[in-house]
């Protein structure tokens, strides 16, 4: 979608929120519909230019709301490199797409293998962010790779605080079967709550906030 046909698929949208609240502006459509039939509906909806091409603009946002993920993981990674990467140091793979690319690892290079974690945690019941958060770090401190190990987020105080907590290691790896198979085919029973684990390898994989290495990844940049 270019720049202008976006542009208008926006215009199109507001045209039918208008500057009302939708909840409102679709309760009082509701209101105006009833007691009306097939020709006063037609006229009702030629009269606010509500059409077919409003709906496709609705369904093209829906899309593109769809990859967001990716683009906020494609985007990040790209901005972030600049600031991380060290003079002669060389990307080996890039995976820019959020989730299983096939890759190994989000970032390798001659000198380091990393993931990136661009989640706005909340500190609540973020399970899924959790558990995947520990299996990115299990898969990096378990890498035989003499290469330096990170974790890249945008604000690690929940994470470090998730990751020095007392949840059950297998209901973190419950929902992950080759993660799980590997961990307790090697450590059996040795640790069960995820700072056990956490404790045993915090020296081989750091965790950075990366507002820390560029201030354009501060909260307050990125939501203004």
């Amino acid at each position: 979608m270019t720049s202008v046909n976006l542009e208008q698929t926006l215009q199109n949208l507001y045209l039918f929120s208008t500057n009302e609240n939708l909840t409102d502006r679709i309760a009082d459509i509701e209101h105006r519909l009833v007691s009306t039939n097939k020709e006063d509906v037609a006229s009702f909806l030629y009269k606010e230019k509500i059409n077919a091409a409003i709906l496709g603009s609705a369904l093209k946002v829906k899309e593109i709301a769809g990859q967001i993920n990716v683009i906020i993981h494609s985007l990040g990674m790209l901005i972030a490199l600049p600031y991380i990467l060290e003079p002669k140091e060389t990307i080996v793979a890039l995976s820019l797409g959020a989730g299983n690319t096939g890759k190994r690892y989000d970032l390798e290079t001659n000198k380091r293998i990393a993931e990136f974690k661009f989640i706005a945690w909340q500190g609540g019941p973020e399970s899924i962010r959790q558990n995947s958060l520990f299996v990115d770090l299990f898969n990096l401190s378990e890498d035989p790779t003499p290469k330096e190990k990170y974790v890249y987020v945008i604000d690690k105080k929940i994470p470090i605080k998730f990751l020095k907590g007392r949840r059950d290691i297998k209901s973190v790896l419950s929902k992950n079967q080759t993660a799980r198979d590997k961990f307790f085919s090697k450590y059996g029973n040795k640790f069960l709550r995820v700072f056990e684990y956490y404790d045993h390898v915090k020296d081989e994989v750091t965790i950075v906030e990366l507002g820390d290495i560029s201030p354009v990844f501060s909260k307050k940049k990125l939501v203004n």
